[in-house]
């Protein structure tokens, strides 16, 4: 059976501490210590992207656990052309269950809600492509490396 996940769309002033514990550990949990990628995931003071007052916070909670998170980008904060989703993590636990895809299905509804009419862009993990391909988003890049992992750049015109 399925776990019904409850979902949160909120900006960074609106994450109470523990959210923000929550999505700082799993994001750590997975990009950090399992991807073994070693870097700072705290946006630096220049761009403070998590803490810009557009930004939208994504959490997905299961049994009181977030086992699934994102946060979109407004136009001009990665991409000035665009706007973007960003940090897509699903704990390993809730993996294999198609939680992935239905977050993303969310994220591309807060989109349309909150950026109507905007294109998107992602820097996507280059093994992914086939997953961020089902929901519609086109590979408009070479593969390059993003702190070590071979990434592609995708879009999804709306």
């Amino acid at each position: 059976m399925t776990k019904k996940t409850h979902w949160q769309i909120k900006h960074f002033n609106e994450l109470s501490l523990d959210e923000l514990y929550d999505c700082l550990k799993l994001r750590i949990d997975i990009f950090v210590v399992e991807q073994t990628c070693y870097y700072p995931d705290l946006d630096s003071e220049h761009n403070q992207l998590d803490r810009h007052p557009e930004t939208i916070h994504q959490l997905g909670y299961q049994d009181g656990v977030l086992v699934a998170y994102l946060r979109v980008l407004a136009q001009g904060q990665s991409y000035d052309n665009y706007i973007s989703i960003g940090r897509v993590a699903i704990a390993e636990q809730a993996r294999g269950s198609g939680l992935g895809h239905e977050l993303i299905t969310e994220a591309l509804n807060v989109c349309q809600q909150q950026f109507p009419k905007e294109n998107i862009k992602i820097s996507a993990q280059e093994h992914l492509a086939s997953f961020y391909q089902r929901h519609g988003f086109e590979q408009v890049s070479a593969m390059y490396l993003e702190d070590n992992i071979p990434h592609i750049a995708m879009i999804k015109n709306v």
